[in-house]
């Protein structure tokens, strides 16, 4: 799918999207618009169905659509498989990114660019001006040249492996990024380094929505909007400093919402 949309359009559009897995309803009509150049915050308890919507945006087999809509540069993306959808500029970013003993690093990042430029009819880089060009995005998550190597993640600290999905972020130039938890398991340096490489990434063009539990990460990346997800709905919307007020009352707060329409 390629874009022939204007700067004013969504990039994503989820409309009253219900989804379950093995028969178990998990999202209950969700709806969400990010427009170019949007960062929107999503937070809520655990078992709300914040990752699992990350997870239907990207495609994961493992969960059914039942009623609703995910449009993507304007076009129904519904059927459409994880990989054309990573191809098309969904990027995901793992909450607990998977290690793949046997795979450089380096090999992983080359074929995942080559086959994000090929889809957007660039000519594919060849291993030498690809580390010219890996060596450049190294720089905006600090990595040391030595992890690309390195087998994909294997023996990473956990925020290695975070600023490592970032690093394929930078890469992949996708249209959305969608980060699952990203400040999970970082110490402050290391959420720094990766807050600071996700600002330097976004721009314009480009929407992102953060998963998150704390106030911490949108310290560093204020968000446009924030949305309080529970039993798989969005129950309120409001500006950054909804966060501010989660962090001070709690989501006991929130209980008493009632779903916006």
């Amino acid at each position: 799918m390629q874009s022939k949309m204007n700067e004013s359009d969504p990039i994503l559009e989820v409309k009253n999207l219900s989804a379950s897995t093995d028969n178990l309803p998990i999202l209950k009509g969700v709806s969400l618009t990010v427009y170019p150049g949007e960062i929107h915050a999503i937070m809520g308890r655990n078992g709300c169905g914040k990752s699992t919507l990350s997870k239907i945006i990207a495609g994961h087999p493992s969960y059914n659509i039942t009623n609703g809509d995910i449009k993507f540069l304007g076009e129904n993306i519904n059927s459409l498989e994880p990989e054309a959808r990573s191809q098309s500029g969904i990027f995901l970013g793992f909450q607990y990114p998977i290690e793949i003993p046997g795979v450089s690093n380096l090999e992983f990042l080359r074929v995942s660019t080559n086959a994000r430029r090929k889809f957007l009819n660039k000519e594919e880089l060849d291993t030498f001006d690809f580390e010219e060009l890996v060596k450049e995005k190294l720089e905006i998550v600090k990595m040391d040249q030595a992890f690309l190597s390195r087998s994909v993640n294997q023996g990473f600290s956990g925020g290695e492996k975070k600023r490592n999905e970032i690093l394929q972020m930078a890469l992949l130039e996708p249209k959305i990024a969608i980060l699952d938890e990203t400040d999970s398991g970082l110490d402050i340096d290391a959420l720094r380094i990766v807050a600071s490489g996700i600002k330097k990434i976004s721009n314009a063009q480009t929407g992102i929505i953060l998963i998150t539990h704390y106030q911490r990460l949108l310290d560093e990346i204020k968000p446009n909007y924030v949305h309080v997800m529970s039993d798989g709905q969005i129950i309120k919307t409001g500006e950054s400093d909804l966060a501010l007020e989660l962090e001070k009352k709690g989501y006991e707060w929130t209980d008493n919402f009632i779903k916006e329409t």
